[in-house]
């Protein structure tokens, strides 16, 4: 009976464990809210600094927009290896040679340590995260964008290859996920979060033809979704708001 017991008691003891961390679990977007508050940057008529030489930019956010959205994209101690990826098409006949990766994050979290993972992908689909080219963990390089969105200020978040990338004809996907990961010091990597800006109307936006639309996916263990594309009804995102991403790519051309 009492074996009986013990396991009935840890039994109830995972379930109540499962579900503290369900509870404990960050949503995986943030939309826009009347209400909220949202700052607009000083309009630069051009790409963030941090894009050179800027080879593609999918455009700003537009914080007070009705389809502005924040798409989960964090290596948090609440919702670890959380990412967003998006596209970037190659033309035909064309190679393109990349060194760096940009996207704009909207945190409450530090960029603590300030690491991000990164990787570049051919061939996801949905529930299917097709091939990895390459990965890796780098330094970042953080500016402010001078926007917020739903109480949230946005980074841009830029991390360079350690070598350059040339990639030829096709579609590839991109993810940073920056961390915060100090548990001991720092009270935000358990509560903040980290969301990866959409763009509506490409304000500052640099190719934009080159992102295909409604070609961005999720892939989170912790949240449930495993190459689920944003534009799938179980995110709630309408069309307009999993249309594109706010990130780039420095390199050039040949």
């Amino acid at each position: 009976m009492r074996v009986i017991q013990a396991i009935f008691m840890a039994a109830v003891i995972a379930a109540l464990a499962v579900t503290a961390a369900a509870q404990g679990k960050p949503p995986a977007s943030i939309h826009f809210v009347a209400d909220s508050e949202a700052t607009e940057a000083d309009q630069t008529d051009s790409p963030p600094a941090l894009c050179n030489p800027c080879l593609f930019y999918g455009g700003d956010i537009t914080p007070s927009g009705s389809n502005a959205e924040g798409m989960a994209d964090e290596n948090t101690l609440s919702a670890p290896d959380t990412s967003t990826f998006a596209a970037f098409e190659v033309p035909e006949g064309v190679t393109a040679i990349i060194t760096g990766i940009l996207f704009n994050i909207q945190a409450s979290a530090n960029f603590d340590p300030r690491t991000a993972s990164y990787e570049i992908r051919a061939g996801v689909s949905e529930g299917y995260g097709g091939t990895v080219i390459i990965s890796g963990t780098r330094e970042t390089q953080v500016q402010p964008t001078g926007r917020t969105f739903s109480g949230f200020k946005e980074y841009t978040v830029f991390i360079r290859l350690p070598d350059p990338e040339s990639l030829n004809t096709g579609e590839y996907w991109f993810n940073i996920t920056p961390a915060c990961t100090n548990g001991a010091t720092d009270g935000s990597c358990y509560a903040g979060g980290m969301y990866f800006s959409n763009t509506t109307k490409e304000t500052n936006a640099v190719r934009p033809e080159r992102q295909p639309v409604g070609s961005m996916y999720l892939n989170s263990a912790i949240l449930g979704y495993q190459w689920t594309n944003w534009c799938d009804p179980s995110l709630s995102s309408n069309p307009e708001q999993c249309k594109g991403g706010s990130f780039g790519l420095t390199g050039w051309e040949k």
